[in-house]
């Protein structure tokens, strides 16, 4: 065991290691499916690919979706063990409104991209529309908030 590992061992109570292990597992998948969204939409809208506009779109709904939904959970579960439901802290603050705020931006962006999709499988269009750029758009800030909910986390500004 390294120094490291035994003084968190010694400072930190291990009931909560399965729920912070649920959350920070579910804001990997999230931040992964977000980023392969991200770079699939910017590529599709730079080379006005079909293929890549519907890769973006599935990404969200089989990727970040359910990370969305394992990371939320394990956050809750993080905040009920810890009594920081109503806490005043920060950090906490940060991350629960970028949660919201991110799944707010991330259900218009799976109907955005629904409508895209669906227009693609119709042949109504074959390179990305605008509502494939707006949802380009809207993924790209959700990503971002992702990495200062990341920074929060991390360094707990008071």
């Amino acid at each position: 065991m390294s120094v490291v590992t035994t003084l968190a061992s010694l400072t930190r109570d291990d009931s909560w290691d399965l729920p912070l292990f649920v959350h920070i597992l579910g804001a990997m998948i999230l931040v992964g499916g977000l980023t392969l969204s991200a770079v699939a939409l910017i590529a599709a809208w730079r080379s006005g690919s079909a293929a890549l506009t519907k890769l973006g779109f599935m990404s969200l709904f089989y990727g970040a979706l359910p990370g969305y939904v394992v990371m939320r959970a394990g956050a809750q579960w993080v905040a009920h063990k810890e009594g920081w439901e109503d806490s005043d802290v920060s950090w906490i603050g940060i991350g629960f409104g970028v949660s919201d705020m991110g799944f707010l931006l991330l259900l218009i962006s799976l109907v955005i991209g629904g409508i895209a999709v669906r227009r693609i499988n119709r042949g109504e269009g074959g390179t990305p529309s605008v509502s494939a750029r707006i949802a380009t758009g809207l993924v790209s800030l959700f990503l971002i908030a992702c990495f200062v909910a990341v920074w929060a986390m991390t360094t707990k500004p008071v």
